[in-house]
């Protein structure tokens, strides 16, 4: 049985989402294209550069896939599903390497409003918005647009936290807060 190598496009794509996961965005091109094993002209040939590399890393990490994912296993009860989210972020957190946000970091990090990285952010965040307002108008929740914003602020609010006070298991505390927001009724 053999394997077969990926190309270059996915090894730049790997090296990119893990090098910048740990180190930022900023990391340098050199460390990627070493990680990669390949020629600085696949970079510039695949992306365009790093800028569209970074971009690329984001659309393609989306992690309200995740979220879709354990919500899913959680059954139909739309408030079971929306608490799956905050139990798996106790997961995700309190995981050996948990840097935090990924699309937060990078949405900070890139100080020019032009960066293609911060189209990956908003795209990002609306995706995870439109999957906890679907929940709520399921649940019967009488501002599920209002809700879903309290629960992105719990989440973000999570993965910010757990970073600098890990043992304060922030999704814990966040779980207790997003049930106040799915029983809220006025």
């Amino acid at each position: 049985m053999s394997s077969t190598r990926p190309g270059p496009r996915e090894r730049l794509l790997d090296a990119a989402r893990d090098l910048t996961y740990r180190q930022g965005v900023h990391v340098g091109v050199d460390a990627i294209l070493k990680q990669a094993d390949v020629a600085r002209r696949s970079l510039y040939q695949h992306f365009g550069g790093k800028d569209g590399l970074i971009a690329e890393v984001l659309r393609t990490s989306a992690q309200e896939d995740r979220y879709r994912t354990v919500m899913d296993a959680a059954g139909e009860d739309p408030r079971a599903r929306v608490l799956a989210v905050f139990d798996e972020l106790e997961r995700i957190t309190t995981a050996p390497g948990f840097r935090g946000c990924r699309y937060t970091s990078a949405d900070l990090a890139l100080t020019d409003p032009r960066h293609p990285a911060h189209t990956e952010v908003r795209r990002y965040k609306d995706g995870v918005h439109a999957l906890f307002t679907d929940e709520l108008t399921r649940l019967g929740h009488p501002s599920p647009e209002a809700a879903a914003d309290q629960l992105l602020v719990l989440v973000d609010g999570v993965l910010a936290h757990a970073v600098t006070r890990p043992d304060a298991h922030p999704a814990r505390a966040a779980r207790r807060l997003a049930e106040h927001v799915l029983d809220a009724r006025d």
